[in-house]
């Protein structure tokens, strides 16, 4: 059997395909090993997608890791700075612990990088792995395989709505405004939304006079990829679907607020346009929409829609 490497990322989607370069890393340095990833399971679909590991072991976040038979050579935290992730990783008795420097939970501290909190999200974790292995990671390394099922529309316009906190959710009645928009253009726009964000989903097709048909019900990360990966453009705030349209250059707009975009916005060599009105750090976590969201305007989005979609048309 040859020996196993644990990477832990027990976070969303956005969290897994920013840290796909760094897996990839991984699996660059370590050619001989087994790469074996700690992550929720709704996530196998774009593991796999993503080539990066061999196997995913179901975790949820903060969960004890089930890690069967011996211990891992080598575990990698790829999920935080906190010394909950790394002590979580170390009763498994790796024979190396690869982290960021930081106590460990048991009273000690584990020795590595300093970790730098205004460091975009992809290139923090490709630096823990150079400086873990060398240089192998690649923060461009983003892309992911075409799924391989038929995607519910080609050619659509993704408007997606939501976003895990209220902080990060431009208000429905400006998403909606933006499908009528895409409807009145020529566009066929399509609201996508996980199951919890289904009243959402109906609110901004019923506000922006679209049929039924326009809410795509909830679908697994395999049939989102799918459709992203089709799609004519994808507007979205600062959530995993403008990941996803990063890691198949959909065109995208995104509207950002209230983490700024060098933490975690695209690739800028990719056909994406960032809209960030913001001045600092917000609470990325809050209960309403932050004022830096907010002070983005439904003209500006639109006219950098209609941008996005007259580079698409010219490129076609």
């Amino acid at each position: 059997m040859s020996p196993r490497v644990l990477s832990l990322r027990a976070l969303g989607l956005g969290d897994f395909l920013t840290g796909v370069p760094a897996l990839r890393g991984l699996r660059r340095a370590l050619p001989g090993h087994t790469l074996v990833l700690a992550a929720p399971e709704a996530l196998r679909p774009l593991a796999e997608l993503s080539g990066a590991v061999d196997r995913l072991l179901p975790t949820g976040e903060l969960e004890q890791i089930a890690w069967p038979g011996a211990p891992p050579e080598v575990a990698v935290d790829l999920h935080g700075n906190g010394p909950e992730t790394k002590r979580l990783l170390e009763v498994l008795h790796p024979r190396r612990l690869v982290a960021f420097a930081g106590p460990v939970g048991d009273g000690s501290r584990l020795a590595g990088p300093r970790w730098d909190p205004d460091e975009h999200e992809v290139r923090r974790w490709c630096r823990l792995v150079d400086a873990a292995f060398g240089r192998h990671a690649d923060p461009e390394d983003l892309l992911l395989a075409v799924p391989s099922r038929p995607p519910a529309a080609v050619g659509a316009a993704v408007v997606h709505p939501g976003a895990a906190s209220a902080s990060r959710r431009w208000p429905a009645e400006r998403f909606a405004a933006v499908a009528r928009h895409l409807a009145r253009s020529g566009e066929r726009p399509l609201v996508t939304g996980s199951p919890a964000e289904e009243p959402l989903v109906q609110r901004v097709v019923e506000l922006a006079g679209l049929p039924p048909e326009a809410a795509l019900g909830p679908t697994d990360l395999a049939d989102l990829a799918a459709l992203v990966a089709h799609a004519r453009v994808v507007v979205c705030g600062d959530t995993g679907v403008a990941h996803l349209a990063s890691a198949y250059r959909t065109p995208s707009v995104v509207i950002f607020g209230p983490t700024p975009p060098k933490r975690w916005g695209p690739p800028a060599s990719g056909p994406h346009t960032v809209l960030w009105r913001g001045s600092g750090v917000g609470d990325p976590h809050g209960s309403r929409p932050d004022p830096a969201l907010l002070r983005v305007s439904v003209p500006e989005v639109l006219t950098s829609l209609d941008g996005a979609l007259t580079r698409t048309t010219a490129a076609g």
